[in-house]
């Protein structure tokens, strides 16, 4: 762009924000060679116009904060995009803002480093050891905490992957960035933070599909079938999960080939289809016998307990209770205490087991003290949907009842509340 070209995009950037700071080429011209220094708001909108940190325009980056993302203008042809701007003034930034802009500005650094393509093996096993670490912790840490680490480790990967590397070496990093991505949508998922999940999903295929790596590309699709299968639409869920079983399926002993089966088994039983479920369930079961289930205790792994939950689930959609309930009993006897939000999971819907059996005191009993029980930095909005779900299956006349309106209110309790 010109220096006029830029001035008055900026100009139309900040049209309708009050007090925004006045930009001409003249100005722009004494800022880029550096005679003058822009006041403090006018280093934020530069910044924001030119998507990146003021470091990498050599100004002062004091107390730089996320805001709103105001609509651009269409540029040269093609689309108007949103551009991530930073606020203008003093006031002092939230933590869920702070985290925000490092949610984005990770994300779209990572893309540019896909698109672009020495490591020593030392490093390389450094990098390992810590994803798997950050894998075994996600399982039970809040999604909140766990953010900070894996954006930490994608800066980390990031660094080693800003040159293009040797074939085996760069195919590791890009293993390494899809697993990153993949347990970071999946967080903001539970955050429910759908828009930004969507994109790291995304970013995660990319970078499976940069690896090669057939088996990762088929987990990548079967992990991204949840967004859908907890917030719609239900169909793209299933596509998903087919398309990770295709993948998969020269690899048919494999926890990717059976965790595909089993999660398209659970999306066509919600999604209604009780014929297809009930044969996709019996492939998944199929499927995890030869595979024999994993010994691994991380979020990459596929254990009988996360089996059995996708079973429960499959099972309490179809609204076979009974079996349901046993599958439920058993998975939860594998769980130990520290295991995130999975036995709440199989409580709830042991919950909705009792609401389809027409026992909406014990329904709406066993739903509440689930969720007061649980850690509150783990009551996402899936964990709220999930217990909102038991009044849903409720016969319409007992919905506005007591049990009904006391189990309402209590998933509309602040953390920490009782």
């Amino acid at each position: 762009m010109t220096l006029s070209e830029a001035a008055g995009q900026i100009r139309r950037l900040v049209s309708d924000v009050d007090n925004a700071p006045r930009v001409t080429v003249e100005q722009l011209r004494l800022w880029e060679t550096g005679r003058h220094q822009p006041i403090h708001s006018t280093v934020l909108l530069l910044a924001a116009f030119y998507d990146c940190s003021p470091e990498d325009l050599g100004l002062d980056a004091t107390e730089v904060v996320a805001a709103v993302s105001p609509r651009a203008e269409p540029q040269h042809g093609h689309p108007a995009e949103e551009i991530p701007m930073l606020a203008i003034g003093d006031r002092i930034p939230t933590a869920a803002e702070h985290i925000s802009y490092r949610v984005d500005a990770a994300r779209r650094s990572i893309d540019r480093t896909l698109a672009s393509a020495t490591v020593n093996s030392s490093q390389l096993d450094h990098i390992d050891e810590m994803v798997l670490w950050a894998s075994q912790e996600y399982i039970y840490t809040p999604p909140a905490q766990m953010l900070a680490r894996l954006l930490d480790l994608l800066v980390e990967v990031e660094g080693l992957a800003a040159s293009r590397q040797p074939a085996a070496v760069q195919v590791r990093l890009s293993e390494l960035t899809a697993m990153l991505s993949t347990l970071t949508a999946d967080a903001l998922m539970k955050l429910g933070d759908l828009p930004r999940s969507r994109s790291w999903y995304a970013t995660a295929r990319t970078a499976a599909d940069d690896s090669g790596n057939a088996e990762l590309r088929a987990r990548v699709r079967a992990q991204t079938a949840m967004l859908p299968f907890y917030y719609g639409p239900i169909p793209h869920a299933v596509n998903l999960c087919r398309e990770a079983r295709t993948i998969s399926s020269r690899f048919r002993t494999s926890a990717t080939h059976a965790f595909a089966a089993a999660a398209e088994a659970r999306a066509l039983a919600k999604l209604g289809a009780m014929a297809e479920a009930e044969a996709a369930l019996r492939y998944a079961t199929k499927a995890f016998e030869q595979f024999g289930g994993d010994s691994a205790d991380d979020a990459f792994a596929f254990p009988v307990r996360r089996y059995l939950l996708y079973k429960s689930g499959t099972l309490t959609a179809l609204g076979h209770t009974r079996e349901a309930r046993q599958v439920q009993e058993e998975a939860l006897a594998l769980y130990q205490d520290k295991t995130g939000i999975d036995p709440a999971l199989l409580r709830l819907e042991a919950a909705i087991c009792y609401a389809r059996d027409r026992s909406p005191d014990e329904a709406c009993q066993l739903a509440g003290v689930t969720f007061l029980r649980m850690d509150p930095a783990h009551r996402t909005p899936i964990v709220e949907e999930r217990a909102r779900e038991v009044v849903e299956v409720l016969p319409p006349a007992i919905r506005t009842g007591r049990a009904a309106r006391e189990l309402l209110e209590i998933i509309e309790l602040p953390p920490g509340r009782m």
